[in-house]
């Protein structure tokens, strides 16, 4: 090897070694642990990117406010590990709004693959969970209960998954997803958001999806609400619809909850579609609900608040018996919803069985 030679590896040596001197530190994902009386929101704030906020077991009474992607929320357990809300003193946005848990984005700048897994929120004035502004959210294995509005509930979010868990005991819906609640304006592509493998009892209604298109509810179970599943649409465009209620077991959902200036009282409601398109109700039982509301029964059509039918909606496949008025009701004025293969025992009008 001559002089030349050596050189230029001595160059290329020094070139490559510059290089990977300026490269930037790769992070590692870290967990944070936290003990009761530690601060939650100090771990949060503290975790970037990867990372994942541990709560050993134990009664926090804290708030927690996520405002950045990628975030893991866990406990150990959700029998183990509970929220309940803060004393007046240092609360932060998430508490003052009253939220157990918050997850913060927006439409310009969404939240990422945040999860919040395994815990238990209880007792607060709003929301156990409220989530706005989020891409690929993941809730899991949490218990949410007796909170004053919605268990677990998000808007302006997309691709989400809320699956295993319980909402039970909350003021209205125990899990709610919806397009915006701020503002009016049509449905939302909840791009393939999955509501599944959930349990839902003694809320005002089990599951609310509110001018939204393009999720799925399979595979949960709704007992001892008022109503068990509510698919609401009205005459803003993009319409509701689009999205699937599938392989559900609601049943005994005859709990009464009074009239509100938005609808009648409740009791002994299944499946409700009110100003909903295109719309698959399929494969699910629906069982003993039982009530004399104008939207009691197995599965009812219903026109929205101002009167904008359902339209192209696939009811098949169900077995709806023991619901009273009906096991199915179409009580809308649309000609062109189907009803196939069924099994139920009274319909309205008759002949849908």
């Amino acid at each position: 090897m001559n002089k030349r030679h050596i050189a230029y590896l001595a160059c290329t040596t020094a070139v490559v070694a510059a290089g990977l001197g300026a490269a930037p530190s790769v992070h590692h994902p870290t967990v944070h642990r936290v003990q009761p009386g530690q601060s939650i929101q100090k771990a949060v704030d503290a975790a970037e990117p990867g990372d994942t906020v541990l709560l050993a077991p134990g009664t926090y009474r804290q708030s927690v406010d996520i405002t950045e992607s990628d975030i893991t929320l866990r406990g150990t357990s959700a029998k183990l590990t509970v929220l309940t809300p803060p004393s007046a003193a240092g609360k932060n946005a998430c508490a003052k709004a009253g939220n157990g848990v918050c997850v913060t984005g927006s439409d310009k700048a969404p939240l990422e693959d945040v999860a919040v897994r395994s815990l238990t929120l209880r007792g607060f004035a709003k929301n156990g969970l409220w989530a706005t502004g989020t891409d690929g959210l993941e809730v899991r294995k949490v218990v949410a209960e007796k909170n004053g509005q919605w268990g677990i509930a998000e808007e302006r979010s997309v691709r989400s998954v809320l699956s295993h868990n319980v909402a039970r005991n909350n003021g209205d819906a125990g899990l709610f997803v919806a397009n915006t609640v701020d503002t009016e304006e049509g449905a939302r592509d909840a791009d393939e958001t999955v509501l599944r493998h959930n349990t839902v009892t003694g809320n005002r209604i089990g599951v609310t999806v509110r001018r939204l298109r393009n999720l799925t509810v399979d595979s949960n179970e709704a007992t001892g609400n008022c109503a068990a599943v509510f698919v609401v649409g009205d005459e803003s465009k993009p319409r509701a619809g689009a999205l699937s209620v599938t392989r559900n077991h609601l049943h005994a959902n005859n709990k009464y909850c009074a009239k509100t200036p938005r609808l009648p009282f409740l009791q002994g409601s299944g499946i409700v579609l009110t100003g909903a398109e295109d719309t698959l109700v399929a494969w699910n039982r629906v069982e003993n609900n039982k009530g004399t509301s104008p939207l009691s029964g197995g599965i009812v059509l219903f026109k929205s608040l101002v009167g904008t039918p359902n339209e192209r909606n696939d009811i098949r496949d169900n077995l709806v018996t023991g619901n009273s008025p009906a096991d199915l009701a179409n009580r809308d004025t649309a000609k062109n919803n189907t009803f196939s293969g069924n099994t139920c025992t009274l319909s309205e009008p008759a002949g849908m069985c």
